[in-house]
């Protein structure tokens, strides 16, 4: 195996691995409410407290290495050498990306907190794109299927790749990484103006 294509094999379990923990990141806020019907079965108040902070950290982790995994996937030579689905994966990227602003930030990790909602439906949108993305672009029908039985449905899907499609890749690339450098930017002012607001009650 060369160095290329150990790279690109990294690069694809580390997309195959941001996918999963999207589903996971979602599946933990899906149940919430089940999470907390359980804290009635803690009798201290310290292990109530550790039961809601561990499950927020667990789903705003999985959100940022998906994040973070995104980002390091969104540049024009990985899409030209790695089959991403484009642009539904990066557009994943990004719906992930804003729904951990709002719940780091803008109280979405609190049920009752209409950002919650919000921050909910980013991430199913986000999981849908990247399910899509997966299973119908990815992992499109064979070659070898293909062969046999010709679909243009499925020739057009797997021309959604970045590595087949490359002029759609820049386009894509342009639009959802200044997207998402947009929302880096957002996060950075959000988390001053938060420590800002602490520093002031603080004084």
């Amino acid at each position: 195996m060369s160095y290329k294509d150990l790279e690109i094999w990294t690069l694809m379990n580390i997309v195959d691995v941001s996918v999963i923990l999207g589903f996971f990141a979602l599946g933990i806020t899906f149940i919430r409410r089940y999470l907390r019907s359980l804290e009635k079965h803690l009798t201290l108040r310290v292990s109530i407290e550790v039961w809601k902070v561990f499950w927020d950290i667990i789903i705003d982790l999985f959100l940022a290495i998906t994040v973070v995994f995104g980002f390091m996937v969104l540049n024009p030579d990985i899409f030209a050498d790695t089959k991403i689905a484009v642009p539904f994966m990066p557009a994943a990227t990004v719906l992930f990306a804003i729904a951990l602003v709002l719940r780091l930030f803008y109280g979405g990790h609190k049920i009752e907190n209409k950002n919650f909602s919000l921050s909910l439906w980013f991430l199913i949108i986000g999981n849908i794109f990247n399910w899509f993305g997966y299973t119908f672009i990815m992992e499109a029908a064979s070659s070898e299927y293909l062969d046999k039985h010709p679909s243009a449905f499925w020739q057009f899907l797997k021309n959604l790749r970045s590595n087949v499609n490359l002029e759609l890749a820049q386009i894509t690339f342009w639009i959802f990484g200044t997207l998402l450098f947009i929302v880096f930017v957002w996060a950075i002012i959000a988390a001053l103006s938060q420590l800002k607001k602490k520093n002031n009650e603080e004084e």
